[in-house]
């Protein structure tokens, strides 16, 4: 049987975040980073993002995640059609993938489990019991499960960026996106980051990450894009590295 599609983008030109008055002026001021994509990724799948810095593997995960407007070819993610989104139904989007940053973006001023309810509330969870549950759920699955009453600023790094793992699970996203997230992170830390990376794909949530990491790509090979000279091409991580 045939993996489900949650990813689907055919000839895509990618622009640059910007403050723009309309799409019209996108198209007019804005700088195309990216032409001519086409990427297709199945449920369960691992696949890195990869290219210098500048080359387009942020802007692209950007429109993923509605950031920046798909206004350029067609675009699917997790049965939303990303030309048709509407601003009010990108919550709802955002509902269904979920997003890792480098820079963790934490709520400061709240503990490890208020960080995750806050999100909970934010996006219609109701019933606290539920809300109890997955939040003891996301936890347990990246190992915090001790440090629920711990403020972000008590955690290290590697608890940090799990804690936005957590964070990411918590609506039982069918994409995981996530930007350089080991970017500063040590190499034992990191490689804990790519073991629950695998784990989240293994239970059927595609992974999408952007990486400069290739002592990771060499430990843990999956597909690979590379991003080159405005456009995409899948590469072969094993000829390429010699695994």
């Amino acid at each position: 049987m045939e993996q489900k599609r949650v990813i689907r983008l055919k000839g895509v030109s990618v622009y640059h975040a910007g403050q723009y008055r309309s799409e019209r002026a996108m198209l007019r001021e804005g700088e195309m980073v990216l032409s001519g994509v086409d990427l297709e990724v199945s449920r369960g799948e691992f696949v890195y993002l990869l290219g210098r810095v500048g080359s387009g593997k942020s802007s692209l995960l950007k429109t993923l995640y509605a950031e920046v407007p798909l206004i350029v070819g067609d675009g699917m993610i997790a049965g939303f059609d990303l030309r048709k989104l509407r601003r009010k139904d990108i919550p709802y989007l955002r509902r269904r993938i979920g997003i890792v940053f480098q820079d963790y973006q934490l709520l400061t001023d709240r503990n490890v489990f208020m960080n995750l309810y806050y999100v909970m509330k934010a996006t219609g969870w109701k019933r606290e019991t539920e809300i109890r549950e997955r939040i003891d759920e996301v936890l347990h699955l990246v190992n915090l499960e001790a440090k629920s009453y711990k403020m972000p600023f008590e955690l290290s790094g590697g608890e940090q960026q799990r804690l936005v793992i957590a964070r990411s699970l918590l609506n039982r996203p069918e994409v995981l996106l996530a930007d350089e997230p080991t970017g500063n992170l040590d190499p034992l830390t990191a490689d804990g980051i790519m073991q629950l990376f695998r784990q989240i794909a293994e239970r059927g949530c595609a992974v999408v990450m952007s990486t400069h990491n290739t002592a990771l790509i060499e430990n843990y090979p999956a597909r690979a894009i590379l991003f080159a000279q405005g456009g995409i091409r899948e590469v072969d991580l094993k000829a390429e590295l010699g695994l």
